[in-house]
């Protein structure tokens, strides 16, 4: 839903918001990422803080340190670099996509060993039924306890 660009979140809205902590908010602040207004000691943030807190949640998901999220950030030294400025940014973007892609072929092959190991201890447990000769057994003694108890 839109936001007026006037609208302005306490810090436990926000934090509400993206599912963080006051305190993770605090140390983006610490470290320049978000730029809330004060009034008195509240800390009151803007449509731009919350636009760039997403952005730094985003990067931080797909990997990115907290410093590139910072030159990520600062937009206009993207976008108003020189051509040459763009191309390290694509390059450090397709390595990261290269860098989930592979985490996401791992991941996979993980799933494919723990399914394959379910499957041999569902097989393992459907083979736990009882020996005929246990059973005969165990029938004996239910008879010699039932003559027994007869008695």
């Amino acid at each position: 839903m839109p936001h007026s660009a006037s609208r302005t979140w306490t810090i436990s809205e926000l934090a509400e918001e993206f599912s963080v902590t006051a305190r993770a908010l605090r140390f983006y602040e610490d470290k320049g990422l978000l730029n809330p207004a004060r009034h008195g000691q509240t800390r009151v943030f803007s449509a731009t803080d919350r636009a760039r807190l997403r952005l730094i949640l985003r990067g931080k998901r797909v990997g990115f340190s907290l410093e590139e999220i910072r030159e990520m950030l600062d937009l206009e030294s993207i976008t108003k670099g020189s051509p040459q400025h763009l191309g390290v940014w694509m390059k450090r973007f397709r390595a990261r996509i290269e860098v989930l892609k592979q985490q996401r072929r791992d991941i996979e092959d993980a799933i494919e060993e723990l399914e394959a190991g379910c499957a041999w201890m569902e097989a393992r447990q459907a083979d736990l039924e009882p020996s005929e000769e246990l059973k005969s057994r165990a029938r004996a003694f239910e008879a010699l306890a039932r003559a027994r108890l007869e008695h």
